[in-house]
């Protein structure tokens, strides 16, 4: 079985705003609106669904996701653009001994994670 993620799937009171957030902060392009809904955002290759919770849908729904982890190949850059631009830092480490890690809050509390990509 061959398995390929298609897709990320962020619910927001306010996709709008959300999905601005990432094309301001992380350089997301617009793909297209989803009806009156949401929008569909290109992450670097990622698809990333931002939408208000849907009134057809059955299971429950909740707002945002844990984290989205993206590889940088200038992490110092872009913490310095987090920082310029009043990202909220939630914690900076390193992962296998020497990996810069830093993780952010983004729109409705979703954390996400840029990792030094040596």
């Amino acid at each position: 079985m061959a398995l390929k993620l298609n897709h990320l799937h962020l619910k927001s009171p306010d996709p709008q705003k959300t999905a601005q957030f990432y094309i301001d902060t992380l350089g997301a392009t617009k793909i297209a609106d989803i009806s009156d809904i949401g929008v569909r955002l290109d992450l670097h290759g990622l698809t990333l669904n931002v939408t208000k919770h849907i009134a057809s849908q059955t299971r429950e729904q909740k707002y945002g996701i844990e984290h989205i982890a993206i590889d940088a190949d200038d992490i110092e850059g872009m913490i310095e653009s987090l920082k310029k631009n009043g990202a909220k830092i939630l914690e900076e480490t390193s992962i296998s001994g020497d990996r810069k890690v830093v993780f952010f809050e983004g729109p409705d509390g979703v954390q996400l994670e840029f990792i030094e990509n040596k």
